[in-house]
């Protein structure tokens, strides 16, 4: 397995920042994220304080992002990373597909918006979780509830439902294609709470209440505290110094998971100063 000297996980300007700066260090870099690069910019109409792109339109910067990517080679592998784990002189990162391996993680997936459930931190690990095809093996011949956000999801839950007896679908999105005879989809039943039975869960919704042997919640993103076990967390933003060091050494942080102001400028002047701060790093390990 290649051992990759950054991993950076998050395609918004602070992660695309970083891998450029990276790249030009002649690291060995891979970068996840998504193939719109940001939703939060692709969405943006219109942009007024980007040094260098007055007026410039959503859409039209994450273009030049694309264009600025393309001629320094960097590619986006579009995994989505469930965790990250220390492994002493390495860090493995875990998506459903496969385990990646970095010497150092640069974290900068935004903001987390979607809150959790009551009930869900409590019972992560004890039938709640966020990737269905990491575990999908312990469930076969039970039945699981999976909370998914869009359609992007529908293949996990396809390959979860080839191992469990029966899987109950909420989809909070519409339109969801067929996906198989064990499977039942449920659309717009909003998850509200999880209760703890015996030897099951159950998933309390605004629509009614599925029982089953473990629930799983894809969402687009986990949140920080989540997806690095010990990180240090001040309400819900990444602690760093002005290095964007985290308090696990090797792991760096940047953009608007560090804290406000969420601005594209400071975001991407982050990602900078992550991945210099991570080339010090690895040259220190040397």
């Amino acid at each position: 397995m290649n051992r990759y000297d950054i991993a950076i996980v998050g395609s918004g300007p602070g992660g695309l920042e970083a891998a450029i700066t990276a790249k030009i260090r002649n690291k060995d870099i891979i970068l996840f994220g998504n193939k719109d690069l940001s939703l939060k910019i692709t969405k943006a109409a219109e942009i007024k304080n980007y040094l260098g792109f007055p007026d410039i339109t959503g859409e039209n910067l994450a273009k030049a992002y694309n264009e600025h990517l393309q001629k320094m080679d960097i590619n986006i592998n579009y995994s989505r990373i469930n965790a990250v784990y220390a492994m002493g002189d390495y860090f493995a990162l875990q998506s459903a597909e496969e385990m990646f391996e970095a010497k150092s993680v640069i974290i900068s997936t935004g903001v987390v918006t979607g809150k959790t459930v009551p009930g869900e931190n409590e019972n992560l690990g004890r039938g709640v979780s966020y990737c269905a095809t990491c575990d999908a093996a312990l469930y076969k011949g039970k039945e699981a509830i999976v909370v998914g956000y869009s359609s992007k999801e529908e293949e996990e839950v396809i390959f979860l439902a080839e191992k469990a007896k029966k899987v109950t679908y909420l989809a909070l999105y519409k339109n969801v294609t067929f996906l198989a005879d064990n499977i039942e989809v449920i659309e717009g039943s909003l998850p509200r709470e999880i209760i703890k039975n015996e030897d099951s869960l159950t998933l309390v919704t605004n629509k009614g209440s599925y029982t089953a042997d473990g629930v799983f919640f894809l969402r687009d993103a986990i949140s920080p505290e989540k997806l690095v076990p010990g990180l240090l967390i001040e309400e819900g933003h990444i602690t760093v110094d002005r290095s964007m060091r985290t308090n696990i050494e090797g792991i760096f942080a940047c953009g608007d998971i560090t804290g406000k102001p969420y601005q594209y400028m400071k975001a991407a002047g982050e990602g900078n100063v992550a991945a210099l701060s991570a080339v010090s790093y690895l040259a220190g390990r040397a």
